[in-house]
């Protein structure tokens, strides 16, 4: 075996069960930080429109993954649409987004286990939950898609459950009370935490070499986990707001705190926090956190491997353990990067840092599509995106929009992200000569 060489072993339910498992701990916590910003209003328009970019960006970016199956993803697209420099940028963006999503997700791990287990430190907890999943995605892809793919769809029941749980409850009086706390200017301050619903689903095809048959079945993994995840996403939306209002999946009725828990606290006031289903869909809720946050450990091991295998990093992070066939180096070195984000405890922040990168890599990705339209017209592909130009367009103008929302409501963070991605462009051109 290769030392540069990924092993296929992944079908089309793996898959699915890969990209609804990358997002789906964004339904259990997170977006209902965007409340805070906007309103029902506010953080449901943003959605709506992070839902047609998520919608018209993932099917274009399906046509590359089934037409460059490569463990870069957009990185390798761009290499091929517009050369180096870009595709550093754009793999840069990857490795930004896949990194700094995981902290946030096991704060909320530590969080969650620390209601049943309140001995236990949140920090603690999510250290030793790094530790865990690195472990088991070092050990090898067709476990941890497995492992994925089981707590995939109990979090997708634990959902179900909710959703049951909190329909009968439902009243249009309370999903639209307090609509737009902020003005219009908060659904722009709400974009990142819209983006949370969705984000790192564009992971699946960091697998594709690693994809039985993948011309196929990444189309078939990538189409069926977004609708399944837009579905989800909406009635996850109403429901926990229509119970009695969004302030009360935001904020802790103990505390006044924002919560990270916004489905146990609408169950709370659904059904009280001693019944059977709060203590299930909250134990379940775990599941979902684990789910993301094992999924994206494991396609950003693949992300900061092809950019080592390329060179384009230390070289030491492209090489493939020889007894697992896994990128062992590229995941502890991901696992220690964020560790360290881990230890700020910033969680907002972390998200809103990973958005910038999803939204950066979301607008190379489109207009490299559209480059290689023009540049490779020769290129097999054996999916392409219907409505095309429209569909790539439509996917980077609200990209562009978004990241340009993003920086102005986030400034010092905006500034963190771009120091991050100039100083690795210096030195990427000081190794690269």
């Amino acid at each position: 075996m290769s030392e540069t060489q990924l092993q296929r072993k992944l079908g089309p339910l793996m898959l699915w069960g890969l990209g609804v498992g990358y997002v789906i701990s964004g339904m259990y916590f997170g977006w209902n930080l965007g409340l805070e910003q906007g309103g029902t209003l506010g953080l449901g328009v943003a959605t709506i429109f992070v839902i047609i970019m998520y919608l018209t960006f993932t099917f274009s970016y399906t046509e590359m993954a089934c037409a460059i199956p490569k463990a870069g993803g957009a990185f390798d697209y761009t290499l091929h649409a517009l050369g180096k420099d870009w595709a550093f940028f754009a793999g840069m963006a990857q490795n930004i987004e896949f990194i700094f999503a995981p902290p946030a997700i096991a704060f909320a791990i530590g969080a969650y286990l620390n209601l049943f287990f309140p001995s236990l430190p949140i920090l603690g907890i999510a250290i030793g939950a790094y530790l865990v999943f690195t472990a088991i995605n070092i050990y090898g892809v067709h476990a941890a898609a497995a492992f994925e793919l089981f707590v995939t769809i109990i979090a997708v029941c634990g959902l179900l459950l909710f959703f049951f749980a909190t329909g009968s409850s439902f009243s249009m009086e309370n999903f639209t009370s307090n609509p737009l706390p902020n003005g219009w200017s908060g659904m722009f301050a709400a974009i990142p935490f819209a983006i949370w619903f969705f984000l790192a689903i564009e992971g699946v095809a960091n697998v594709a070499e690693e994809t039985i048959n993948p011309q196929k079945n990444v189309l078939i993994g990538f189409g069926s986990a977004i609708a399944t995840l837009v579905a989800l996403c909406l009635l996850t939306f109403a429901f926990s707001i229509g119970v009695n209002g969004w302030e009360t999946v935001v904020y802790d009725p103990e505390t006044g705190a924002a919560s990270d828990s916004p489905l146990p606290l609408a169950l709370a006031h659904v059904l009280g926090a001693d019944t059977l289903v709060f203590k299930v869909v909250s134990f379940i809720g775990l599941f979902g956190l684990v789910a993301s946050f094992h999924g994206i450990i494991l396609a950003a091991g693949r992300a900061t491997f092809e950019f080592g295998r390329v060179d384009f990093g230390p070289s030491i992070l492209g090489k493939i353990n020889p007894r697992f066939s896994t990128p062992t180096n590229a995941l502890i070195f991901n696992t220690l990067i964020g560790i360290i984000a881990l230890l700020t405890g910033k969680t907002g922040e972390i998200i809103t840092i990973a958005c910038f990168g999803a939204l950066s890599l979301y607008s190379i990705s489109m207009i490299s599509m559209i480059v290689l339209r023009k540049k490779h017209p020769e290129m097999e592909r054996p999916f392409k995106v219907p409505f095309y130009p429209a569909s790539p367009i439509i996917a980077l103008v609200i990209a562009v929009i978004a990241l340009i929302a993003v920086t102005i409501y986030n400034p010092m963070l905006a500034l963190i992200y771009f120091a991050i991605l100039g100083v690795a462009y210096v030195w990427f051109k000081m190794i690269r000569k």
